[in-house]
């Protein structure tokens, strides 16, 4: 029995979500989608993987009239890589419904965006700058945009955009459905809610659910000036295929990657500071799967939705204890099974006892005892099969006996520099 036929979707809508393959309902959409049918405001306190996406997008789909020429439905997302995820998914869940989806977000061409809105848009997937400029330039308008969701809000807050939150919530109307879904409740996010959101019904996580169970998690000691060799150890060892490797910052990043790559590994960087073409082409070729590793930024990161992920490696601890949850999600996707590993310095211990104390799923500790790869021998230099000539080989003596005969003249050095001064 599909638990989702017991939702009161239409039948297109469930007819998409029958060939997606969704069965069973997860945690977040059993508490999350009726509550949206009726009407309410919600937050849900839910990791990137956990189902949220279809929680809060096939209430909208059915609430969608799509014999209105208007955007109904805004999904606000804090980088591009989720916005284009985000939208993609409410593409499939709307494949039969109508329903048209755009996503908007910095680093396309404005103008191709906005002949996007000459045909008709019934939802709006974006962030929160570039949609900005949409309403500056009044692309389109909001005035009929009666759903608004604000995906991975603390992350969204957390860069800084609560002043733009607040404008584009103030072009919509009043009237408006809001939910809210976040992995973590900071003070900016409980003052957005009692603000912006009527009531709203509170679906949030206990402290054991952060464990994300289906996930083996390991750290592994190591000393700085150690930390590529580990890593290096690591991926040979658990043959790692589709692995995602966070570290702290873009330098990190960048070097990081170069590196691997000039180990032999197949590693690509992703970063805010490429160019958007350069993310694209580092997305599809993950996603594409196969062995390939990708080093990235917390931030980048967001939105990867990947499947065929089985390794997530914490090359840095990360700075908050929370962003260590979001990182290992991203393998054991939709209730699959993942390994999570974070190489910790001496520095960084008291960070990993953080993370350990708000979970009670055991992070165990890995052992090894190896040294130093051995260096690869460099090639041996092919010799010349050319042949010198007879009179090569005297004007090569020549000029080295010449050489000496200078060297060995005293004032030879001195006389040169005075024909120069």
């Amino acid at each position: 029995m599909n638990q989702f036929d017991e939702l009161h979707l239409s039948p297109e809508i469930l007819r998409a979500v029958d060939e997606i393959g969704f069965r069973e309902l997860f945690p977040i959409q059993a508490r999350a989608i009726q509550p949206l049918l009726e009407g309410r405001d919600v937050i849900g306190q839910a990791h990137s993987g956990t189902g949220k996406t279809a929680a809060y997008s096939l209430p909208m789909l059915k609430k969608i009239d799509t014999s209105i020429a208007e955007v109904q439905g805004l999904v606000l997302t804090p980088t591009r890589e989720l916005a284009v995820q985000v939208a993609g998914e409410i593409k499939r869940f709307g494949k039969y419904s109508g329903a048209r989806v755009a996503a908007i977000y910095g680093g396309q061409g404005i103008t191709l965006q906005i002949n996007i809105f000459k045909r008709l848009v019934h939802i709006v997937v974006g962030t929160p700058g570039r949609l900005i400029d949409h309403l500056i330039r009044k692309t389109f308008s909001l005035d009929s945009a009666r759903i608004v969701v604000l995906d991975e809000a603390d992350t969204m807050l957390d860069m800084g955009f609560l002043d733009d939150v607040k404008f584009i919530l103030a072009q919509t109307p009043g009237d408006r459905q809001t939910s809210l879904f976040s992995a973590t409740m900071p003070p900016e996010i409980i003052e957005l809610a009692q603000r912006h959101l009527k009531n709203p019904v509170k679906i949030l996580l206990s402290e054991e659910e952060l464990g994300l169970e289906g996930i083996d998690q390991f750290y592994i000691n190591v000393q700085r000036k150690e930390k590529i060799e580990t890593l290096r150890w690591l991926l040979d060892h658990f043959k790692v295929k589709q692995s995602i490797i966070f570290c702290n910052t873009k330098v990190m990043v960048s070097k990081l990657g170069e590196r691997l790559k000039r180990d032999g590994y197949p590693a690509l960087s992703l970063h805010g500071d490429l160019r958007q073409s350069q993310r694209d082409l580092a997305m599809r070729r993950f996603r594409e799967g196969g062995r390939i590793l990708l080093v990235a930024t917390d931030v980048a990161a967001r939105g990867i939705d990947v499947p065929q992920v089985t390794h997530v490696i914490n090359y840095d601890v990360p700075r908050y204890s929370l962003l260590y949850f979001h990182r290992i999600g991203r393998t054991a996707r939709a209730g699959g099974t993942g390994t999570a590993i974070t190489l910790v310095t001496g520095q960084e211990q008291q960070d990993l006892q953080r993370i350990r104390s708000r979970t009670n799923i055991s992070i165990r500790e890995i052992t090894h005892s190896f040294g130093p790869r051995p260096s690869k021998p460099l090639p041996a230099r092919k010799k010349s099969s050319r042949m010198r000539t007879p009179r090569e080989e005297d004007w090569k003596k020549r000029l080295r006996r010449s050489r000496r005969q200078r060297r060995g003249q005293p004032g030879a050095r001195g006389r040169r520099f005075s024909r120069t001064s």
